[in-house]
């Protein structure tokens, strides 16, 4: 059958097609239509970027896709204030919990701070590391 068809690159229009038909089929599929981008920046007094959160609420979970910080940056409580943040919009967006991951040389025992808890992991991805999937109720 697949010869009937060519495959390529996807283009980025190609992908938004792709989120925008996944996200139609999960809202027909559930009932729920309520998802939200998040994000937070963090700058320093000169403007320049030094961190940031990127998510998306739905479906009464906040999903945590990148959280990071300029390496000069870190350990100052940013990363903390960034997921307080995040945490407090997707409370207010009716969502109850949280979940996302982090490779053991990222900062999986930060989020477990923060009151996460490793619900999988996925082992040797990359050799030798492990992916963490971390997940917490919100008040």
């Amino acid at each position: 059958m697949s010869s009937e068809f060519d495959f390529f690159a996807a283009t980025a229009d190609e992908l938004q097609i792709l989120d925008r038909e996944l996200d139609a089929f999960n809202d027909n599929a559930t009932g729920l239509s309520d998802r939200q981008s998040i994000g937070i920046s963090v700058r320093d007094r000169a403007g320049r970027m030094v961190g940031g959160l990127k998510g998306v609420t739905a479906l009464g979970w906040l999903y945590v896709s990148n959280l990071w910080l300029d390496e000069g940056y870190r350990g100052q409580g940013l990363g903390s204030d960034l997921l307080r943040r995040a945490e407090r919009q997707a409370v207010a967006r009716g969502c109850r919990r949280s979940c996302l991951s982090s490779f053991s040389f990222q900062a999986p025992d930060f989020y477990l701070r923060h009151g996460y808890e490793v619900f999988g992991q996925l082992e040797d991805y990359p050799d030798g590391e492990t992916l963490f999937f971390l997940r917490k109720a919100l008040a």
